[in-house]
């Protein structure tokens, strides 16, 4: 045998299981069947009627609940100073809060699964070193060779001989219709996942800013208890005195020793709640958990800017990361769809390789091949068909969760605005409730002190105007939330929030 048909042997059982595994030919990419994002958090703010009556002005209930990843952070970043502003809050949840966290790793996953798409269409190079050393037997091989020549036998064992083969391969795809669309759709699906990560980053700054918010809330509560408590301590003192000089009975010292005993238990029981809500903000924004450190800002009312509902919607919809993430995983639907139909269609494959074989190198010679590979698929077991109803159904899903997204954003905004309208009402009305409230403990001090009122009615008085602040401070909190909520609806809050709420940068 020459070494040219040695090399053809050699390449014939080299190539076989290449080309065996080609005879598949390159299938469609399955998506799941929904495109939205594994990340299973929600950040929903909420606000509700009080049902039935109540003594206080203030008639919603407002909250935000944070669920999922986004209640989480990860350490990192600069050393805490303990002392935390909205902005710095921010800034430090859209950098370590677990929700950004979790997107960005699945957008460097999707980017990585589309340099694998992408490999397909690329030419693929690789070189191999061979040394080998064969003995066979002919016999054992079924190979019997008799010859008429008296005492000459036609040897059954060959070898030991051996060879090496220094060589390069190069394949290529040159047209794959399925293998282009896969590409097609792993680049969509990369978009969507940017795009998620800008949506997971807005659900960021309204989990925080909600957080924040409540904090502030919580520690208002704290300050309004406190002064009500400095008034219950002055009323007691002076209750005391005018009962040691017999001007009023033992009844209105017990009333009033009572009143700031009272609010010292209400004291006690807001700055829980005021601790409980900073933990909370210090795990969402990546800082120790723990109530240990200082909120610089103190968020003031603030008028939302002026527009309607109609323009709001427009900019929602022309801005919305999440919309535009399920308008590219519909792409990607689309691309892996066309893929699966592209199955039926011939590909056309280039493969080569060169180097040199021989007994060692100073007795090689150089070999090469050059393959083009025309496959035209006829039947495949049903796969295609498969692959094309999977597809299908993938298809119909996204275009149901676009259609679905947009709805959200239309719910979004307008519930913002209706929240918004509500809580604007609410602060006026607490403020005009404030100011009674503070008038009539006024004029009912003036009456104690001539001697024409009991202490019941001060204490009564004091009740009214800490009902009043607390409203106020609900009412600021519900209204100071719907701007966020609206900043959250109309997408990029981090960037446009400063123009809704007003704090320090």
């Amino acid at each position: 045998m020459t070494k040219t048909q040695i090399f053809v042997s050699l390449t014939i059982l080299c190539s076989a299981p290449a080309l065996f595994a080609q005879s598949n030919g390159t299938s469609a990419v399955t998506l799941p069947l929904s495109g939205r994002n594994g990340n299973s958090g929600s950040v929903t703010p909420s606000e509700t009627a009080i049902p039935g009556t109540t003594s206080s002005v203030n008639a919603l209930n407002t909250n935000i609940s944070v669920q999922g990843p986004y209640t989480g952070s990860r350490a990192g970043g600069p050393a805490f100073s303990g002392k935390l502003s909205l902005h710095d809050a921010i800034q430090r949840a859209l950098e370590y809060n677990l929700g950004g966290v979790g997107m960005s790793s699945a957008v460097q996953s999707a980017r990585g699964q589309a340099r694998v798409s992408r490999s397909a269409l690329m030419p693929n190079l690789n070189g191999a070193l061979r040394e080998a050393v064969q003995q066979t037997n002919l016999r054992a091989e079924g190979l019997r060779i008799n010859l008429p020549v008296k005492g000459f036998a036609f040897p059954t064992i060959v070898g030991p001989f051996n060879y090496f083969d220094l060589r390069a391969t190069l394949t290529q795809s040159v047209a794959d219709m399925t293998a282009i669309n896969n590409y097609k759709a792993s680049k969509e699906i990369v978009k969507a996942d940017e795009q998620s990560m800008q949506d997971a980053r807005d659900l960021i700054v309204l989990a925080t800013g909600g957080a924040y918010l409540q904090a502030i809330a919580a520690r208002a509560r704290v300050e309004s208890a406190k002064a009500q408590l400095e008034t219950a301590t002055a009323l007691l003192k002076q209750t005391q005195e005018r009962h040691q000089s017999g001007l009023v009975a033992q009844i209105d010292v017990s009333t009033s020793l009572v009143q700031q005993q009272t609010q010292k238990q209400r004291i006690a029981t807001l700055e829980n709640d005021f601790a409980k809500q900073k933990i909370n903000l210090a795990r969402i924004v990546g800082v120790p958990p723990n109530e240990h450190y200082e909120l610089t800002d103190d968020i003031a009312f603030s008028p939302a800017p002026a527009a309607t509902v109609d323009e709001a919607l427009n900019k929602a919809f022309a801005v919305r990361s999440d919309l535009k993430a399920a308008e590219a995983q519909l792409h990607a639907a689309e691309a892996a769809h066309t893929a699966a139909r592209a199955e039926r269609l011939p590909s056309l494959a280039l493969s080569a390789d060169y180097g040199a074989i021989g007994v060692n190198p100073s007795q090689s010679h150089g070999t090469f091949t050059v393959v083009g590979t025309l496959r035209i698929p006829i039947w495949q077991g049903g796969r295609t068909e498969g692959d094309i109803q999977q597809s299908d159904a993938v298809l119909i899903q996204r275009r149901a969760e676009l259609e679905d997204t947009k709805g959200r954003i239309e719910s979004d905004v307008r519930n913002a605005f209706l929240d918004l309208e509500a809580a604007a009402n609410q602060v006026e009305l607490s403020r005009a409730n404030q100011k009674l409230a503070r008038d009539t403990l006024g004029l009912t001090q003036q009456k104690y002190d001539a001697g024409i009122s009991t202490s019941v009615e001060v204490v009564q008085a004091q009740e009214s105007v800490a009902s009043s602040d607390l409203d106020y401070i609900t009412a600021l909190f519900a209204h100071n939330l719907a701007k966020l909520s609206l900043a959250r609806a109309l997408g990029h809050a981090a960037e446009n929030l400063p123009n809704y709420l007003s704090f320090k940068q």
